[in-house]
């Protein structure tokens, strides 16, 4: 795999444009005087701006291919710029800034999702993605839980998020068919004053509900640039990169590590409506430039990849090609949002020549931990930490001299300390740094209990730091399940049934027993035509598995379900199964 050094971004020959929103004015009793112009990236000026402020250095590069056509750097400011504008006007803004109103917006994965995302930026908003596919109960309660102000809908949208504007009473903005077209003409050029975005908020993503009702996790821009930042250094970005992006856009993921980090470097992003087997990989082999070299992707769609691959690239000259073409063109391939099974990391790697990066993020933290770019991964390892994150593996211990937890493992991109006689200790991981979220929104007895007295961020999941590298073993409450006096993780349960030939998905749960505290029950999907027998799996998973860690219940079921991300709500599957 190829590693390139990172160049200096140098502004491309462009008009100095400057955008003139009082997004950018300096809060009351900040000093007045200094003057923005949008032209040099915001990275290397060390402040704290909106990935927006980075567009004009590029210009006329190619910053978006879509099923619309192409978008340069310039189409996306120019566009936003409008629809700022038309934002301020509709809601009575006399001075441009709606003071972090929030602003929810419902587009698909094109142009539009990213002109509402910046045009909420440069009017003083505050960003909430909504998702077509959440049903319009749940849309309702994402609107009204933020306060929206208004919503922005893509053209093909209005219909489904109009009614619910509507009974909401909150002012629908459509946005113009014209958005897919590039832009002619351009913003008034004026000297504004200093942006002060660091502790504005910026975005409120949802969290995914696996363990309750949906919370609003507002990030500020100090918070999202500083998930950028520490991804574009940890994993190379240039503006060389096409990524090809695929990922549901209201998610940390898709939102994140797939558009702004691309976006921030002044590379291209080509986007399709959504994830279809064929037309990725048509993408991956294609001679058409701008060539794919970046992936990033959650473990079912490897999965459904490696599916169409098993059916249509069956003779031997064919994976050939396709692995020589993967090995060649393209230089980075990352899964996440849930654990990656180690047999479809193997399976990936002999179909493409490529060991799937995993790292371990947050919709609260962002991406908190990496494998390395470069060097050996450990299946199964979510590597170390990133740039500006600290991490820690503690267990509760308030008796310790005040100290509410006992520290096993404390570390951060330099390096990990162990606490000795800690070794290989699970515990909590908490995380500390620029990129974790300023609150849950409306929230403030939650975003308190979030947060441990000394002010480290608990994750909920349960992590053990071995072999030089960290590991996940599931979420404390759910996925960490306690029998007969053994604490066993059902990820790791997992990781060895999807080994077994006749599985094709499981989701491990702990379901509550008298005698044993938990009983390890396997919710399994077959292979088409396979069949398992609760005896058979058993004799074949203590090949394994520890006595206690073998299913004692089985539940076979035509399909697992799962969100847009890729991730089980096991709290649900056991009330399903079991709701008594």
């Amino acid at each position: 795999m190829i590693v390139r050094a990172m160049p200096p971004l140098v502004a491309l020959p462009f008009r100095r444009l400057v955008h003139t929103a009082a997004s950018c004015r300096p809060a009351p009793g900040r000093h007045r005087g200094h003057h923005l112009l949008h032209t040099v990236p915001a990275a290397h000026s060390g402040g704290t701006a909106p990935v927006f402020t980075q567009a004009l250095a590029f210009g006329d590069r190619l910053a978006l291919i879509d099923q619309h056509g192409r978008h340069t750097y310039r189409d996306l400011y120019l566009h936003s710029l409008r629809l700022s504008q038309e934002i301020c006007r509709l809601l009575g803004c006399e001075d441009g800034d709606l003071r972090d109103e929030r602003v929810s917006f419902l587009c698909s994965n094109d142009v539009s999702y990213v002109v509402a995302q910046w045009a909420s930026w440069m009017s003083g908003g505050i960003a909430v993605p909504l998702f077509r596919k959440h049903p319009e109960a749940q849309l309702e309660y994402f609107i009204q839980d933020s306060r929206s102000s208004v919503v922005l809908a893509g053209p093909e949208h209005v219909q489904l998020v109009g009614p619910v504007a509507r009974r909401l009473g909150v002012p629908l903005l459509p946005l113009p068919p014209t958005v897919y077209h590039g832009a002619e003409g351009e913003p008034v050029v004026a000297p504004v004053q200093e942006c002060e975005w660091r502790d504005r908020g910026a975005m409120i993503f949802y969290t995914s509900g696996t363990t309750g009702q949906p919370k609003g996790v507002l990030s500020t821009h100090r918070n999202l640039t500083a998930m950028v930042t520490g991804l574009v250094h940890a994993w190379a970005w240039t503006s060389d990169d096409v990524i090809l992006h695929v990922l549901p856009l209201h998610h940390v993921h898709g939102v994140v590590n797939k558009l702004l980090c691309p976006l921030w470097v002044g590379a291209t992003c080509v986007m399709l409506p959504e994830f279809n087997a064929q037309q990725v990989w048509e993408k991956f082999l294609s001679s058409e430039t701008p060539r794919i070299n970046v992936f990033m992707a959650v473990p079912t769609i490897y999965s459904k990849l490696l599916d169409y691959y098993d059916q249509h690239f069956t003779q031997p000259l064919v994976q050939d090609f396709v692995r020589a073409v993967c090995e060649e063109k393209i230089r980075l391939m990352v899964s996440g949002s849930a654990a990656l099974p180690v047999p479809l990391l193997e399976r990936w790697k002999r179909a493409t020549g490529h060991t799937l990066l995993e790292r371990y993020g947050m919709t609260e933290v962002g991406m908190a931990l990496s494998s390395p770019l470069a060097g050996a991964r450990l299946p199964g390892s979510v590597g170390n930490p990133l740039p500006q994150v600290e991490v820690r593996i503690v267990s509760e211990n308030p008796q310790r001299d005040g100290c509410p937890y006992t520290v096993h493992a404390e570390g951060d991109m330099q390096g990990t300390k162990v606490t000795p006689g800690h070794e290989e200790k699970e515990g909590e991981l908490l995380v500390r740094g620029p990129s974790v979220f300023r609150e849950y929104w409306d929230k403030p007895e939650e975003t308190q209990n979030a947060f441990t007295p000394d002010g480290w961020f608990r994750t909920g999941d349960t992590a053990v730091f071995k072999d030089s590298s960290y590991w996940i073993r599931g979420r404390t409450s759910v996925d960490i399940i306690k029998t007969g006096g053994y604490k066993v993780s059902a990820l790791e349960i997992e990781r060895h049934l999807l080994a077994h030939p006749s599985i094709a998905d499981v989701a491990v749960i702990g379901i509550p027993d008298v005698t044993w505290g938990q009983r390890v029950t396997a919710v399994v999907a077959l292979e088409a035509g396979h069949s398992l027998s609760h005896s058979d799996l058993k004799e074949w998973a203590r090949r394994f598995l520890a006595p206690y860690a073998v299913p004692s219940d089985l539940l076979l079921v035509e399909e697992i379900p799962r969100n847009q991300m890729g991730k089980i709500n096991k709290k649900d599957l056991a009330r399903q199964f079991y709701p008594e």
